[in-house]
């Protein structure tokens, strides 16, 4: 029996969807821990490409017990959707294939419509770059005592109670502040008398299950979403996002004990990336035609935004963040094969900010604008790697490229993915194995 977290340590879109995806086949439970759609893992198993936003990715596996932890918040729509595009491809979701925490909030009609006139009232300089998914102000609610759970569908009368009150305070605050147009009760009412139907069967208690099933020894993996600088606490703030992204939510978020954490396994990507806005010290600048190869070679758009995601080299400040702040025991370095032709790699070791050197992300947000990275270099390889299924098999440049990895973030790499294919990936240490 393990338990094992697997998080982002970049900006996110490091490829957790992947990695959880071919963990869970040694997994018997899969638990989502953070996060809302805003955030998206992209799979592609024989060929066929799979995007989720909120259903953990094991959910491709019919014999697995799959969870929404009390940390996530759920946009009941966008869940339904997921769930009628899974049936459609022949894997019916059923309440035994899920579990919904009935502590886990519920985004509202009303905050997907203030995250939008928030950002629209921003000037451009001070956009944070949400996707107006309503993320931020479902959060908000939640910390402020006035959010509306999972839980409530079973009981609609005290749902329809809080909702009354959330719609008067909320549309307050879209006409006086925002000017913008009012959210209506009746209309939410009954769209949510129809959510609540479907998913009432699904919403029980996530943090008693996971108990028993480690009392019965079985696997548990907790799937985060985004990545270690995008943490409310611990990230480029504010160009962040709106929960905790570290292992440590883990806990938090599935009601799971801190003492029962086997394993953090750290999803790297070979190179960095960042969506949005905020702070990217080692971004090599649109146009270049390095950062523009990479960005075309590695189908670097948003899994939810279809944003183009900016790209830069490995950065190991920022990788060595992701170690000291989640504890990890192990690394998946993914996108490997995305590096395949350059001649030369560059990892950025340390920063400048205005003379002073800095080995981990300055927390004030106008020093980490201004960071320069320290680079080194190592000669690249041309081989394409996406046949490779044995790292023995890997050029010994790319070899060498990974074990510098593992010397300077102090973690050795237990997984190196090297193409999109769940078969495309190399294990070199089983988490689970015993």
């Amino acid at each position: 029996m393990a338990s094992v977290v697997v998080i982002g340590t970049q900006w996110g879109d490091e490829g957790k969807g992947k990695i959880v995806d071919l963990l869970t086949g040694h997994a018997d439970c899969i638990v989502r821990f953070q996060g809302g759609n805003n955030a998206g893992h992209t799979l592609v198993v024989a060929g066929k490409k799979y995007v989720f936003h909120i259903i953990p990715s094991g959910i491709l596996y019919e014999d697995k017990r799959c969870m929404i932890g009390n940390g996530v918040i759920i946009d009941p729509g966008v869940l339904l959707e997921e769930m009628e595009e899974l049936r459609g491809h022949g894997l019916p979701v059923t309440p035994a294939r899920l579990l919904i925490s009935e502590n886990a909030h519920l985004i509202m009609p009303y905050h997907r419509m203030l995250d939008q006139a928030r950002e629209a009232a921003l000037s451009s300089g001070k956009k944070i770059g949400t996707t107006g998914r309503g993320i931020g102000p479902c959060y908000m609610d939640k910390v402020g005592r006035v959010g509306i759970k999972a839980g409530d569908l079973l009981d609609f009368s005290q749902f329809l109670d809080k909702l009354q009150a959330n719609v008067e305070e909320k549309n307050f605050f879209l006409t006086k502040q925002y000017n913008a147009a009012p959210a209506c009760f009746d209309e939410i009412k009954a769209q949510f008398e129809a959510h609540a139907e479907r998913l009432m069967p699904f919403i029980g208690n996530v943090s008693v299950e996971l108990d028993q099933a480690r009392k019965a020894g079985k696997n548990i993996l907790f799937e985060g979403a985004q990545g270690t600088q995008l943490d409310i606490d611990h990230g480029t703030y504010p160009f962040v996002t709106s929960s905790n992204t570290v292992a440590g939510n883990a806990c938090i978020g599935s009601g799971f004990g801190p003492a029962h954490i086997d394993e953090v396994i750290g999803i790297l990507k070979a190179y960095t990336t960042r969506v949005g806005s905020g702070p990217f010290p080692s971004e090599l600048p649109e146009g270049d035609a390095i950062g523009d190869e990479l960005q075309r070679k590695g189908g670097e758009f948003g899994a939810t935004t279809g944003r183009r995601r900016r790209c830069g080299w490995l950065d190991m400040v920022v990788a060595n963040d992701a170690v000291r702040l989640n504890g990890l025991t192990g690394l998946a370095i993914t996108k490997l094969d995305v590096l395949s032709g350059q001649p030369t790699l560059k990892i950025g070791l340390s920063y400048t900010v205005e003379g002073r050197r800095f080995d981990q992300m300055p927390s004030n947000i106008r020093q980490a604008a201004l960071a320069q990275p320290v680079y080194e270099e190592m000669p690249g390889w041309s081989k394409e790697l996406s046949k490779v299924r044995d790292f023995s098999e890997l050029p010994q440049q790319a070899k060498d490229y990974i074990r510098r990895i593992e010397d300077l973030a102090g973690v050795p790499p237990m997984i190196v993915s090297v193409g999109p294919d769940r078969a495309e990936t190399l294990l070199l240490r089983n988490p689970f194995a015993k």
